[in-house]
Order: structure tokens, then C-alpha cells, then sequence
């Protein structure tokens, strides 16, 4: 069908809109961390990048951002012509994007904490604009 991510003519700019968008949810995700980081280390003192890495894994102030985190590997499998093909395709991959980003006072836990980190961090702001820009031109 239209979303295989592989092969028909209509998958070429899905994809090329998919690779845009895995560098613009990196730099967003990236962000998003430091900005977390800085809110968890006002709180508890610095931490080593090693630290921050088990804190992104495990801990439960980092939680809201696996769902970006996932995203972005979903977008790696898709791109990797070596994967099965039971990844999603490139269009149900901009879809789950252009829902994820939605900030909200009262939506998801993520919808919720993306939007405080929208309202703290402007680079944050600049980021969410990029990536949504880019979802925007797709739809």
C-alpha cells in the first residue's frame, strides 16, 4: 500500500519529509534533555553524561521524553533498508509526528511537559517550530 516504506513512487517524498524530520526531532529531543537535565540537576546537583544516560533510561522525571525517543528509532527502522518491513510506513511515521507534537496544559503526560518545556526554553521553541513546520509542508 501507500505506506511501505520501501518501494512505490508515492514513498519517495514521504521518506525524503521522514529523513528531514528524524534530524529535527534529534535536535528537539537533544533540547528537550538538556533542558530536563538542567531542571534535574537545579534539584539534585550535576551529573556526568554516563549519569545522564541511565536518568534518560530510567528515571522517572526523563519518562516523558521515551516517547520522542521511540519516535526517532520507529524513523531509524523505516530509513534502514536492512529492517523488516514491519515497521511502520513513512506516512503513518509523519502522522504519529504531527500528534506527538502537540503541547497542552491538558493533554498526555507528554503533551503536558512539552508544553512547560515550551514555556521555559525558547530554544525549545525554536526547535518544536522547525519540526512542525516540516510536518505541516508534508500534510
Amino acid at each position: 500500500m501507500g505506506e511501505d516504506v520501501g518501494g512505490g513512487a508515492a514513498a519517495g517524498p514521504s521518506l525524503e519529509r521522514l529523513r528531514a524530520l528524524r534530524g529535527k526531532l534529534l535536535h528537539l529531543h537533544k533540547v528537550l534533555l538538556d533542558s530536563e537535565r538542567a531542571e534535574y540537576e537545579a534539584a539534585h546537583g550535576r551529573v556526568t553524561a554516563g549519569e545522564l544516560l541511565q536518568l534518560a533510561l530510567n528515571d522517572r522525571q526523563f519518562a516523558w521524553l521515551r516517547g520522542l525517543s521511540e519516535l526517532v528509532v520507529l524513523i531509524d527502522e523505516a530509513l534502514d533498508p536492512k529492517e523488516p518491513a514491519a515497521v511502520p510506513g513513512a506516512d503513518a511515521l509523519l502522522a504519529q509526528a504531527r500528534k506527538l507534537l502537540k503541547p497542552s496544559e491538558e493533554g498526555s503526560e507528554f503533551a503536558r511537559r512539552y508544553f512547560a518545556a515550551l514555556q521555559r526554553e525558547p530554544e525549545a521553541v525554536l526547535a518544536h517550530r522547525e519540526a512542525t513546520r516540516l510536518l505541516s509542508d508534508a500534510g
